[in-house]
Formats: structure tokens, C-alpha cells, sequence
């Protein structure tokens, strides 16, 4: 796969963050004009904000990541729920309102967001990141269906046990407990490496993904199907 998304201009959100280093590396190499946004989107006109300042794109990668609290799912209180869903979900329908008129104006676009095999697989103590993460899946399969008939695509990778700063940093892959977890659960028995993850993406930004509508793709070595 070589410049499959040449001529493309890519918005990138919390571009430091979860999937947002590796996905702009690969997608430069690619061939794409990477917007890279570190912007905080939990704050009411913040995501407008991120897509006015981008200008004309072609493509939103809606990369959302907020480290998961391990809460007993009886302990959990209204302060972590509002919180995680501030910063997973909240954002997502403030940046696609925003970028569909911009779409729009431009024929069409696409809009892939980055969110979590959690939502797939019940997780102790992750009850309210699972939740959050499965309103995000909820949210795009709705969406896509409705805006596809408008030349704009909307899909999600649904994704585990990949490669990144902000889940699997150093420190918890050299943990031995971690890697007898690897082994015992995920079936590839390792983790999806960075690049994998974003050449999947790439690939379902260019103009060969264009027939999928609302779909979510998982991604984790086999843990979110086995």
C-alpha cells in the first residue's frame, strides 16, 4: 500500500495522544496534508473551535482517548461518569456537526473514529469507560447511516491490546504480569503493533473504503472475538 492518501488533507484530534502519533506518521507517509490538533475538546466550543481552525479537509480522524478509571462499577460517582463521557463522547457529535458542512461544501468526506474493543467484550472495573466507549460506537453507527446518503462515510475501529503511549505505555509492556496477560487472552499474543493500526486507518481513509457505512471494525488480535 503506497500514497493511498495522497491529495488528502487529514484532521488529526488529540494528535499527541492514544493513536495520534503513529496515525500521522504513516498518514504523511501516505501521501496526506496532516492537520495535527493537541487541543482539549471537553470544553463546550472547543471541537467547533478545532475544525474551524483546521479549514477545508477531507477527512476528521476523531482520536479521543482519556486514561480509563478501574472503579468498582457499585463505586462508581457521578463525577468519573460525567467526566469520562466529557472527554470520549461529548466531543464526537460536536465535531461532526461542525465538519459536515465543511464536507459538504466539498462534495463529500469521511469521518473515522478511534475508540475501544471494551465496549465489545465486558472488562471488570471498566464499567464506565465501556460505557462511554460503546456511546461512541452507538453514536457512529447512527450517524453513518444517516449521512452516507450525503457522500460522507462515518466509521469507528473498535480497538485492544494495540500499541500506544497513552494504554500500553513502557512501563506496563515490560510488566511480566502483563505479558503472562498477552499470552493468556489475546490470541495473536502480542500486541497489534502501531503501524498495523494505522495502516488499517489509512486504508479506511482513502478512496478504496468509500463503500462502508456506520461500520465498526474491531482491532485486537482476536481478544474482542475470541
Amino acid at each position: 500500500m503506497q500514497n493511498v492518501l495522497t491529495g488528502k488533507r487529514i484532521l488529526v484530534t488529540q494528535a499527541s495522544e492514544f493513536m495520534g502519533p503513529a496515525f500521522c506518521d504513516v498518514f504523511a507517509e501516505q501521501g496526506a496534508d496532516v492537520v495535527r490538533s493537541e487541543a482539549a475538546l471537553t470544553e463546550v466550543g472547543a471541537a467547533e473551535k478545532v475544525i474551524a481552525d483546521a479549514g477545508a479537509i477531507d477527512v476528521l480522524v476523531a482520536n479521543l482517548s482519556i486514561l480509563a478509571p478501574s472503579t468498582p462499577a457499585t463505586e462508581v460517582g457521578d463525577a468519573e461518569w460525567r467526566d469520562v463521557f466529557a472527554a470520549l463522547v461529548d466531543p464526537l457529535p460536536r465535531l461532526i456537526k461542525a465538519v459536515v458542512p465543511v464536507f459538504k461544501q466539498r462534495g463529500g468526506g469521511r469521518v473515522l473514529a478511534i475508540g475501544s474493543a471494551s465496549a465489545l467484550r465486558g472488562m471488570k472495573r471498566a464499567s464506565t469507560y465501556s460505557a462511554a466507549r460503546g456511546a461512541q460506537l452507538a453514536y457512529v453507527q447512527a450517524v453513518g447511516v444517516e449521512l452516507a446518503p450525503q457522500n460522507i462515510q462515518v466509521n469507528a475501529i473498535a480497538q485492544n491490546f494495540v500499541d500506544n503511549p497513552t494504554y500500553f505505555p513502557p512501563t506496563v509492556q515490560a510488566n511480566p504480569r502483563f505479558q503472562e496477560r498477552l499470552a493468556r487472552e489475546v490470541p495473536l499474543g502480542r500486541l497489534v503493533a502501531a503501524r498495523e493500526d494505522a495502516l488499517f486507518a489509512a486504508y479506511l481513509c482513502s478512496d478504496a473504503a468509500s463503500c462502508f457505512v456506520g461500520q465498526v471494525f474491531p482491532l485486537s488480535g482476536g481478544w474482542a472475538t475470541r
